[in-house]
C-alpha cells in the first residue's frame, strides 16, 4: 500500500517541488518563510520518505507527540519542584509512571512495588523494568487499554478503507 499509493503522492510532490524551484528561484526571497519551507522539504527528503521502504516505521509520529503532551501539560507544575535536584527527581518519577502507562500496567501497583523494592535495597534493576515486571505480575496488566488500542486501530483501518473506496468511486465516476 505504501508503495502503490504513498509513493505516487511523494513522487508528485517531488516533481512539484522541483518545478517550484525552477519557477521561483527569482521570485521567492531566500530568507522568506516559503523558501525556508522548500529548503527544509528538500534537505529532509530522505528522512521524510524513509517509511516508504521500511514497513516497520510508522507513517506519522503521533505516538511521540502524545508522549510530549505530558511534558507540555506538566511544565507549569514543575516550576514548584523546589530545586534542580527536585526537578530531576520529579522527571525520574514521571518517567517511571509514563513507562508503566505505556506498558498497560496498573500504574499504582507498579510504582508502589518498584519503590518498595528500591527502598528495600534492590540493586538488580532489570526485573523492575515495566516489560519485565509485567511478565511477573500479569494480574496488573490493564487489558482494557490493549482492547482500546485494538479498537482504535480497527476504527482507523475502517476509516482508511472507506476513504479508499470513496476515492476509487470518484475516479471511476469521472
Amino acid at each position: 500500500l505504501r508503495q502503490t499509493e504513498s509513493q505516487a503522492i511523494w513522487d508528485a510532490m517531488r516533481t512539484e517541488l522541483d518545478s517550484i524551484d525552477d519557477r521561483t528561484e527569482q521570485v521567492v526571497l531566500p530568507k522568506s518563510e516559503l523558501r525556508k519551507a522548500l529548503n527544509y522539504l528538500r534537505n529532509h527528503w530522505t528522512e521524510l520518505t524513509r517509511y516508504l521502504d521500511d514497513p516497520t516505521l510508522p507513517i506519522d509520529n503521533n505516538e511521540c507527540e502524545q508522549l510530549m503532551k505530558q511534558v507540555a501539560l506538566g511544565r507549569k507544575n514543575w516550576l514548584f519542584a523546589g530545586s534542580v535536584a527536585g526537578g530531576e527527581r520529579t522527571a525520574g518519577f514521571l518517567t517511571l509512571v509514563s513507562s508503566a502507562h505505556r506498558n498497560d500496567l496498573d500504574v499504582w501497583a507498579y510504582v508502589n512495588d518498584v519503590l518498595k523494592r528500591l527502598l528495600a535495597g534492590e540493586t538488580d534493576y532489570e526485573p523492575l523494568l515495566p516489560w519485565n515486571w509485567a511478565a511477573t505480575h500479569p494480574n496488573h496488566i490493564r487489558t482494557f487499554r490493549q482492547d482500546e488500542r485494538r479498537e482504535r486501530q480497527v476504527r482507523k483501518q475502517a476509516s482508511r478503507e472507506r476513504r479508499r473506496r470513496q476515492k476509487a468511486l470518484s475516479k471511476s465516476s469521472r
